[in-house]
């Protein structure tokens, strides 16, 4: 009888093992495929991949040699308009100041000081895209004359 059971034990372990190592080679054989339809398109994409870096090498010294480029052009432009700044800077600042002048003599010509006219002492005043305005200092001493206050 303990031979019975011992046989019919070991015909299930026999069995069951067989069941286990069918599976396994199923398995071995799927992870085979796999890796061999891996393999079939790793290698193409391996190849773009490789000629895209190329690509983009050649692009990345394009864009290098037009940066250099740029650079060379903005310190030109630089020198340039300092150039342009000290040669024709100083010459125009004085026609300006001479033509405002000119034009303040002229406006002027036939009316009384502002000041004068008024009996106080200077008034400043702000020149806006060619309206004059009165400062805001001399509005607060207007007001504080007005009320009797002092400075």
């Amino acid at each position: 009888m303990a031979g019975i059971l011992v046989a019919v034990f070991w015909a299930i372990l026999v069995s069951f093992l067989a069941v286990v190592l069918v599976r396994l080679a199923q398995t071995l054989r799927a992870t085979t495929k796999l890796v061999a339809d891996v393999t079939e398109q790793a290698v193409p994409l391996l190849a773009d991949a490789s000629a895209t870096v190329r690509s983009a090498q050649t692009q990345l010294d394009k864009v290098d040699a037009i940066a250099s480029d740029v650079q060379e052009v903005t310190s030109n432009a630089s020198a340039l308009s300092t150039t342009v700044a000290s040669t024709f800077g100083g010459p125009l600042v004085k026609v300006a100041a001479f033509g405002y002048g000119v034009r303040q003599a002229l406006g002027r010509r036939g009316e009384p000081e502002p000041e004068l006219a008024r009996g106080r002492g200077s008034a400043r005043r702000a020149v806006i895209v060619g309206r004059t305005v009165p400062s805001a200092r001399g509005r607060r001493r207007e007001r504080r004359d007005a009320r009797g206050q002092k400075d």
